[in-house]
């Protein structure tokens, strides 16, 4: 693998709040300020960003893409499902790529290492939800993911514009 495609990293949790302030909130930032609806309204603020992964650290498993100075160019992350009746499942609760490195094919390795670590690990059943339309329900589709259905103005984008969302699943195994 050429390193300037990006070299996918899992963090463990004090590497994700190391990397909370900069690498991650800015990716994070650009992500928002490019129109990605991610839960955020623009402008996202730095800290506001920083802070989304300072608490994801704990609660969700974080894959880093890392370009050949250990910049952040994308991650992802999965979230178990703590139910007693659901510990089969999970979601994929953020897929981000930063613009300057889109197109090198970062976003499908990064679901991908995420998928495979799910497996691994015993889950059977993965989750997410996106804005319908955008580029990440056509990565998702193309990653062999099935959409369950649409449900309209689940989410306001960036900009504040309510939009439908895909709920998608994958079975894994």
């Amino acid at each position: 693998m050429n390193a300037h495609d990006g070299t996918i990293l899992p963090l463990a949790p004090e590497e994700v709040l190391q990397r909370a302030p900069e690498g991650l909130g800015a990716l994070l930032v650009d992500a928002v300020t490019q129109g990605a609806s991610l839960g955020f309204l623009a402008p996202l603020d730095a800290v506001e960003a920083a802070a989304w992964w300072s608490a994801a650290a704990g609660t969700h498993e974080v894959w880093a893409a890392c370009g050949p100075g250990g910049e952040v160019l994308g991650a992802v992350t999965l979230v178990r499902d703590g139910k007693a009746n659901g510990r089969h499942r999970g979601e994929i609760a953020k897929l981000v790529v930063h613009s300057d490195a889109r197109g090198r094919g970062l976003g499908p390795r990064l679901l991908a290492a995420a998928e495979a670590h799910a497996a691994a690990t015993g889950l059977t059943l993965l989750v997410l939800d996106t804005e319908t339309g955008s580029p990440a329900e056509r990565l998702y589709r193309a990653a062999g993911w099935t959409a369950a259905g649409v449900v309209p103005d689940f989410a306001a984008d960036p900009g504040g514009t309510l939009r439908a969302t895909t709920l998608f699943y994958k079975r894994l195994g």
